[in-house]
This record gives structure tokens, C-alpha cells and sequence, in this order.
């Protein structure tokens, strides 16, 4: 990898599809960390620089329904509630950054979640 570890070369294809994506208030932005074990989405107003609605597989209302469950579907249910949540804030649609991850897995299975439940991704 040339000198570079993962997270490095991560953080730089984060950073140049960050260029690109901003999110506003009537749209903003998707955000996607993936850690080992859990997935954690935010959406974020970035003219502001705040968080509107955050979600993950550390949340209680994730967890209790998420015993037993392989990682892509712990990462459709947090999409699913994610998009519940924004929709009862008036949030319809939002921009996706997949934050330097391939469009693949737990990243994937978020997303679709998320449209599958009303949000426009």
C-alpha cells in the first residue's frame, strides 16, 4: 500500500468525495462511519455545522431489537430508524457520503434501508 495504512488511505477518498458532497438544510448529508463492530449515521446540516438526527447500533432502541444479528442487518435496521426519525423531522431528502467505504455491505444495506423506509438518498 505504499507506506500508507487503510485508514489513511480512507481518510484521503473521504476527503475528495467530501469536495463534492455538502449537505444544506433542505438536504443534508448522510453521513457513515463504520467501525468494526458497529455502524453509526448522522445526518448533518453542514451551513450550520450541526447534527439533526444520529443513529447507531449503539443505540438502545437498535440493540433491543438487533440480538443475534449479523452486521448488515444490525446496519438496515439503524438505516430504517435513521430514516424514521428524519422523516418525523420533516427531513425527506439527503444527500449520502459513504465516507471513503465502498458502496458494498453494511454501507450498502444502510442506504437501502434508509429508502426503503421513505428517505430520498
Amino acid at each position: 500500500m505504499s507506506g500508507r495504512d487503510s485508514k489513511a488511505i480512507r481518510k484521503i477518498r473521504h476527503r475528495r468525495v467530501r469536495r463534492k458532497v455538502t449537505g444544506i438544510i433542505s438536504r443534508p448529508r448522510l453521513c457513515v462511519f463504520r467501525s468494526l463492530n458497529h455502524i453509526y449515521a448522522q445526518l448533518i446540516d453542514d451551513s450550520s455545522g450541526q447534527t439533526l438526527v444520529s443513529m447507531s447500533t449503539l443505540d438502545s432502541q437498535v440493540r433491543s431489537k438487533t440480538d443475534g444479528m449479523g452486521k448488515s442487518k444490525k446496519a438496515g435496521i439503524v438505516g430504517t430508524l435513521l430514516a424514521e426519525k428524519a422523516l418525523n423531522k420533516g427531513i425527506k431528502q439527503v444527500v449520502f457520503d459513504r465516507g471513503g467505504y465502498r458502496y458494498h455491505g453494511r454501507v450498502k444495506a444502510l442506504a437501502e434501508a434508509a429508502r426503503k423506509a421513505g428517505l430520498e438518498v
